[in-house]
């Protein structure tokens, strides 16, 4: 049985070039999204292998959709497939359980190879983030996010400029929900500007500045 797998990027060429290179070498992709809320939808219906994902997607970046994939379907396999190699990503993806870290500067062999490992049930890192994750691992200073995902999900739509009905309709729910959402998770932040909200949601990987 062909290892199946569902592509997730906010860039249609990048979805088209993966699928022809994992179909060439023998992949099933079984589906492909644009963004992180439809990747975690997806995955719930499509049952993959393994999500191969970048991570800065609208709605929901890949971390977030990795943290609501582990969640909702333990048996797939996440592998995030990005440019973004800072501690805050790395934090991210270590505590989202993500099983592989492939850098978009790597060779077409490497991400291959890190399909069929983490298929396998190992973990891969690129060469570089392995070192970087080592030295998060050993580093206590770098305090947890104390937000829900639904919560993070609500922050990254107001740091990319959503305003508080477009919350609602992006999420499916109400505007009263999504304002109680954003007020609780101002309290626990004890951040009441939106620009200070922005702020945090760069440095901690959640937006790309």
């Amino acid at each position: 049985m062909p290892i199946r797998v569902l592509l997730a990027d906010d860039h249609a060429l990048v979805r088209q070039s993966l699928r022809s290179l994992l179909e060439h070498e023998g992949f099933e992709v079984i589906g492909e999204a644009s963004d992180g809320q439809t990747t975690l939808e997806q995955a719930r219906s499509l049952d993959p292998d393994v999500v191969l994902m970048d991570i800065s997607m609208p709605t929901s970046n890949g971390i977030e959709a990795a943290r609501g994939i582990r969640l909702s379907c333990p048996k797939t396999k996440t592998i995030l497939v990005t440019q973004y190699e800072g501690e805050q990503f790395i934090a991210g993806a270590v505590e989202a359980g993500v099983k592989g870290y492939v850098l978009k500067s790597q060779t077409a062999t490497d991400l291959i190879n890190a399909i069929r490992q983490v298929s396998r049930g190992e973990v891969y890192l690129s060469p570089r983030i392995s070192a970087l994750a080592d030295t998060y691992r050993e580093k206590s200073e770098y305090s947890k996010d104390p937000l829900t995902v639904r919560e993070r999900q609500v922050l990254q739509l107001i740091a990319e400029g959503k305003s508080t009905k477009d919350v609602a309709g992006i999420l499916g729910i109400s505007t009263k929900t999504a304002e109680s959402h954003r007020s609780r998770l101002m309290r626990k932040l004890d951040i009441h500007e939106t620009a200070s909200l922005v702020l945090y949601a760069v440095r901690r990987g959640i937006v790309q500045p």
